[in-house]
């Protein structure tokens, strides 16, 4: 019986240590599998690289340079990639003897497009090919074609070029205006000379403006590595369409610092179609200078918000002055689509073709008003929108001392005599320091009231003191501008 009893103890023990066997051997034996999710994604990643990459287009521009400075340079430094970043000037530090001409010495240029036609059109920025004497394109396919310039647009950095080829795979242009924050994106190009390189990322904004690139900003901003190289090529979504095209960074290195900014698609199609039928962009003009309201100004205004374009001069003869459109409205709509700030509808209206009506909703003394205007082409550089001005902080007074305008500076700046008053000196801690006043300011109004002289001045800054906040008229140069600031 003892031995029937051993041997029924045996019999569980041995199951207990071949079931601890099998959760040791098990894991090593058992192959990982990803979530299902993530091999979806993994699929469709690999997917829109494979769609669009043969589309995606190397581009080598070469133009001749005067002057040489690279005879002289040692072997290693004459195409150093870090010259792109540094400048030539750095390295004339490395000569070994002095310049000398050489007139066959050309600028390289290195950048990405997109073919959008099997008949061989391709969209990149302007600045890849500017300029350019010889323009070569490198296929997927490791041919290569010389290309003709159909038409740039710098104000936008747009640019089509035009290569002798049929057949050729075409990549999809999306509607980017139906981006969203956070979508997946895909950067395609050739940075550093690296053919057809892919990088992924989001979209970390939208309508990105006042980024001081170029003169029309509504970019998409993302995080998908973008170096130099890059340029011109194709930001895609995950359906592979292309949503942008691809133009600057904002980097202190030089190289890739998660912000990149591509030029909308939708945008870059409609003026590529300008580019092709015309080789140039007609863009609307309205004959106004523009501004963003800060809160200070907004207060001044009687405003609770920001929102609206602040008209801080109209052009003689412009069809905003025929319009009626005064120094002052707050322009808040464009044909029913609101408007939050300068950069926004200086877009809205360079989309408009010149000759066509437009309706504009504005604010006046607190009032809304609506007008009819017909826009204007805009044949050279606009005015331009004026800087908003530096946060100021309160202060007992102004800070500055002021003088009758000079006959040769109201001249200069077509004032009429007696009109507003100019600022001699300012104090470095005053208001008026902190609001943004300069040196050689004239100004024209305080709180709508004119300004003709120094008692006049002290009279209105008085009065916007028991109001507790100032708005100033002023004129810089030949441009006119608001400065707001709260006053004690």
């Amino acid at each position: 019986m003892a031995k029937v009893r051993s041997r029924a103890f045996l019999i569980p023990v041995a199951i207990v240590l071949a079931a601890s066997l099998v959760a040791i051997v098990a894991p090593s034996t058992v192959k990982a599998q990803a979530p299902a999710v993530l091999k979806q994604l993994d699929e469709a990643l690999v997917h829109v690289a494979e769609k669009v990459t043969p589309a995606v287009v190397n581009i080598s521009s070469s133009k001749k340079e005067s002057t040489a400075l690279s005879g002289d340079l040692e072997p290693f430094f004459k195409n150093h990639p870090f010259r792109e970043f540094f400048g030539d000037e750095l390295f004339k530090k490395f000569k070994k003897g002095p310049n000398k001409p050489d007139p066959g010495l050309r600028q390289q240029g290195m950048g990405s497009g997109v073919i959008v036609s099997p008949e061989g059109l391709i969209l990149t920025n302007s600045h890849v090919v500017k300029d350019a004497d010889e323009i070569t394109v490198n296929l997927s396919d490791k041919r290569s074609f010389k290309a003709k310039v159909i038409g740039t647009d710098p104000e936008s950095d747009v640019a089509v070029i035009k290569i002798d080829a049929k057949g050729l795979p075409t990549a999809i242009l999306g509607d980017s205006s139906k981006l969203r924050v956070g979508e997946l994106v895909m950067a395609i190009g050739n940075p550093f000379g690296l053919n057809r390189t892919v990088t992924s990322g989001i979209v970390s904004a939208t309508g990105r403006s006042n980024v001081g690139i170029i003169d029309y900003e509504d970019f998409i901003q993302t995080d998908a590595a973008i170096n130099p190289g890059n340029s011109g090529g194709p930001l895609v979504n995950i359906n592979g369409e292309v949503v942008g095209i691809n133009t600057a960074i904002a980097s202190r290195s030089g190289g890739y610092q998660g912000i990149g900014f591509a030029i909308p698609a939708t945008a870059a199609k409609l003026i590529m179609e300008d580019l092709v039928k015309d080789g140039k962009v007609r863009r609307g003009l309205l004959g106004v200078n523009i501004q963003n309201l800060d809160e200070s100004l907004a207060k001044s205004f009687g405003r609770t918000d920001t929102n609206g374009a602040l008209v801080s001069q109209v052009v003689e003869g412009s069809p905003a002055e025929k319009a009626g459109i005064k120094a002052g409205d707050i322009i808040v709509k464009f044909n029913g689509q609101d408007v939050s700030g300068a950069a926004e509808l200086k877009n809205l209206v360079g989309r408009e073709k010149p000759g066509t009506a437009a309706k504009l909703s504005i604010v006046r003394e607190n009032k809304p008003m609506e007008f009819s205007i017909t826009i204007a082409e805009r044949t050279t550089k606009a005015l331009g929108s004026a800087a908003p001005s530096a946060p100021a902080e309160t202060s007992d007074e102004l800070g500055v001392e002021i003088e009758k305008v000079p006959v040769a500076a109201a001249e200069q700046m077509g004032l009429k005599e007696g009109e507003g008053v100019q600022i001699k000196d300012l104090q470095p801690d005053g208001t008026g320091s902190r609001m943004g006043l300069r040196a050689g300011d004239v100004i024209l109004e305080v709180d709508g009231k004119s300004v003709t002289g120094a008692a006049e001045f002290n009279k209105a800054v008085k009065e916007a003191k028991a109001n507790k906040i100032i708005r100033l008229k002023i004129q810089r140069g030949t441009s006119k501008v608001f400065l707001g600031s709260p006053l004690g």
